[in-house]
Parts: structure tokens; sequence; C-alpha cells
């Protein structure tokens, strides 16, 4: 995919994490980039509100949405639905009002990118919030890819990533939880922003590729 002068990219959830590495990465690029998200005062569970930033921002080529959600842990049984649906209203709903504004500003030959997330194809006791909420962001982009078309769809899913997602652990914490990871991992390490970066680069500039989960998870689901 060409990048130039006029190239528009937006990043929803780029301010930190996987998010602030593919804007960092596309900022490279020629074209600008708008990074917005909760902490710039886009509220992704507003559809309202979703809607009226596209439309201010008009025309647009690439749309990649990275804003997560802080999905509760536990046995179906045990977590609230008021925590499962917080989460679900952030990233799933979140990503399905992003796709559906965006689609209608998206120039010709651009792209969504959606991000979901191992453990939807992977069965983990007491993650079922997260199972179901990536999983059903990997159906949804399947459909979308087809009905918004010739609007390329895809999903990048990350496994276990050094964000400051795990800000609230001790650094010894932290340090021990991804080196264990790292051991059991075929890649030998956990990943970091900019290795997921290249994902959705990849998903941006590949002509061919729509309707597809881009998995880096360090070979996480083959484990």
């Amino acid at each position: 995919m060409t990048f130039t002068a006029d190239t528009k990219s937006v990043v929803i959830g780029g301010t930190s994490g996987i998010g602030k590495a593919v804007s960092d990465t596309l900022s490279t690029r020629s074209g600008t980039v708008t990074v917005a998200s909760r902490a710039t005062g886009l509220d992704v569970t507003n559809e309202r509100a979703v809607a009226a930033f596209f439309a201010d921002h008009g025309a647009v080529d690439h749309v990649i949405f990275t804003a997560g959600s802080a999905a509760p842990g536990g046995a179906v049984a045990a977590v609230s639905f008021d925590a499962a649906k917080q989460a679900f209203d952030t990233k799933f709903w979140g990503s399905v009002a992003v796709a559906k504004a965006a689609a209608k500003h998206i120039r010709p030959g651009g792209t969504i990118t959606l991000t979901s997330g191992f453990l939807a194809r992977r069965t983990v006791p007491g993650t079922y919030v997260k199972t179901a909420m990536n999983a059903g962001i990997e159906a949804v982009a399947k459909i979308l890819a087809k009905e918004l078309a010739p609007i390329r769809v895809n999903v990048v899913s990350p496994g276990l990533t050094n964000t400051e997602a795990y800000a609230g652990m001790t650094a010894d914490a932290r340090v021990a939880m991804l080196d264990r990871a790292a051991s059991s991992l075929p890649a030998g390490r956990a990943g970091a922003p900019e290795d997921l970066a290249q994902g959705y680069l990849f998903s941006i500039d590949n002509p061919f590729v729509t309707g597809a989960v881009i998995d880096i998870d360090g070979g996480a689901l083959i484990n």
C-alpha cells in the first residue's frame, strides 16, 4: 500500500502499549496519523461520540483499533455480569462502533484492523470474558470483510505482550511473569509492542489480505 502526503491513518487506543507502537511506526511514513483514546477524550462505548469523531475527521484511509479493556477473570459462575458487560462495551462494542462509523469515511483502498487476542482460540479456565470477547471480534471482522468490501478488514491477535497493561504489578512480579511466559513459548520470549505493530502494518500493506486473523503470539496457540 502506497503512503502519500494525503494518507490519513487513525489509531484508536494509540496513546499507550501496542497502539502507541502502531502510531509511532505509521508516523515514520508519509501522511498524517491521528491518535484517539479515552485519554484524549474519545469514549468508544459512546456510539454517537464515535460517529461524531469520524464525521469531524472526514475521509480517512486506515483505521486501527487497539483499545483494550480490563476484562475480569474467574469462573463463569463467579464473574459479575456488570464487570463482563463493561469489558465488552469497550473492546467488543467499541470495535463495532468504530468499524461502523469509520466505514462511511474510508477512501478506496482503505483498511480497518481490529484487535483480538490468543485466548479467542485457546481454552483456559477462568478467562471466559476474554475468550468470548476476542472470539466475537474475530467473527464479526470476517463478516465486515464481506459486507464492507472492497474495504479490507482484518484482525491482529496478540499473545502476551509487555505493555502498560501490567503496570499494576510490582517490577519484580512483572519480570517474573514475563520470564515464565518466555520459558514456555516456542519463540523463547514475550512480545514487545513493536513486534505487534508489524502485524498491523502487514494488514495495511498487503492488498490481498482481508478477513484474516494475524496471530502474533510467540507460538502460544501451538503450545
